[in-house]
């Protein structure tokens, strides 16, 4: 059983509280561009192995191609089943997604993303662009593939984050 969620990033910076000294201004430089790019996570939270995609734009077609490639890369068939849990976005819902034989979408309610193990995945990723500014979608990307390629190994810390109390429970009746 995995988990699919999906984080739109931009040029306009994510800004976090920082510590400065007493009396000083923070100061934060700003690109005020608003383009755009996705960050495509899957988790699998019993072992906190991920899998990433960033993509410059997502709608049905380019959510088909990741679900391929995902099936691909584990290896799942007909023989080898994965349920997928996944919110209601369009693109999830959408008659034109070519869901790969083996994947299974499971549909969370509406409104609900604090069931969604893949949504803990997002504060992790925003470390790396947290108060920067970029000058380029490039830029940004590198950033966030360089974050992803750390997180690939930090698995222990995934499973912490994401392996809800009630999921292995639920896997073990589901599955």
């Amino acid at each position: 059983m995995w988990a699919e969620d999906e984080h739109r990033l931009g040029l306009h910076p994510l800004n976090r509280m920082i510590w400065v000294p007493r009396g000083e201004q923070p100061i934060a430089s700003v690109n005020w561009k608003y383009q755009w790019l996705w960050l495509v996570g899957f988790v699998h939270p019993t072992s906190g192995d991920t899998y990433w995609w960033i993509v410059p734009l997502l709608n049905s077609e380019v959510f088909s191609r990741v679900l391929a490639d995902f099936a691909q890369h584990f290896g799942v068939s007909k023989h080898k089943r994965v349920i997928l849990v996944v919110d209601q976005a369009t693109f999830h819902t959408s008659r034109q997604v070519r869901v790969p034989e083996g994947i299974h979408l499971l549909f969370l309610p509406p409104k609900s993303p604090e069931l969604q193990p893949a949504e803990r995945l997002w504060p992790l990723t925003n470390e790396a662009i947290a108060n920067r500014s970029f000058a380029s979608l490039e830029q940004l990307e590198a950033a966030t593939a360089h974050r992803c390629r750390v997180l690939l190994e930090r698995r222990d810390l995934i499973q912490g984050l994401t392996n809800f109390h009630w999921w292995s429970e639920a896997v073990t009746n589901y599955g």
